[in-house]
């Protein structure tokens, strides 16, 4: 396997260089390792660093399938905290759901822990969720009266249907 740093995008912010995230080969596979410690959380450089590994990967054809990856223990525990008192930045969620939710290639959310609101989202939007024993999603913004805004809401619906989505979001 190869380690690399995801591309930063022409005119991306000076910090694109640093953001948290590696990605690795297993041949084929490329693996996106989220590690955004304690829990992963959604912070501006995470999202960035999302969208620019998928859309990098999409576009790299020696690359046939991609795997989200949190560690062991974790996948993304939704937003961070520490930016809520922050003027939103882009990119925002719902761009980063969408080119996941886009990709030509098949996308792997390996879950290992939390995936709880947006986590739970970008989860959703994969083409396929591998969960161990460990694994909890939720949409669970709800519990603060707040809609989850990155398309949860349908995607949950259409994966479990309407009686289970309802369930796992009034939990």
């Amino acid at each position: 396997m190869t380690e690399q740093p995801p591309a930063a995008p022409r005119g991306a912010p000076p910090h694109a260089e640093s953001l948290p995230l590696t990605i690795t080969r297993d041949g084929a596979v490329a693996v996106v390792h989220i590690d955004h410690a304690p829990v992963n959380a959604l912070s501006r450089g995470v999202r960035q660093g999302l969208l620019d590994a998928v859309r990098g990967l999409e576009a790299d054809a020696s690359v046939s399938a991609l795997v989200l990856s949190g560690g062991p223990g974790r996948f993304i525990a939704g937003a961070d905290l520490r930016e809520m008192a922050l003027p939103p930045d882009e990119p925002f969620l719902p761009e980063v759901v969408g080119a996941i939710d886009a990709c030509t290639k098949p996308v792997v959310a390996a879950l290992d822990g939390a995936a709880l609101g947006g986590g739970c989202e970008i989860a959703l939007a994969c083409d396929l969720r591998l969960g161990s024993a460990k694994a909890l999603v939720g949409l669970t913004e709800t519990r603060l009266g707040i809609i989850p805004g990155a398309g949860g809401t349908q995607r949950l619906v259409r994966l479990v249907g309407v009686a289970q989505a309802i369930a796992l979001v009034c939990e």
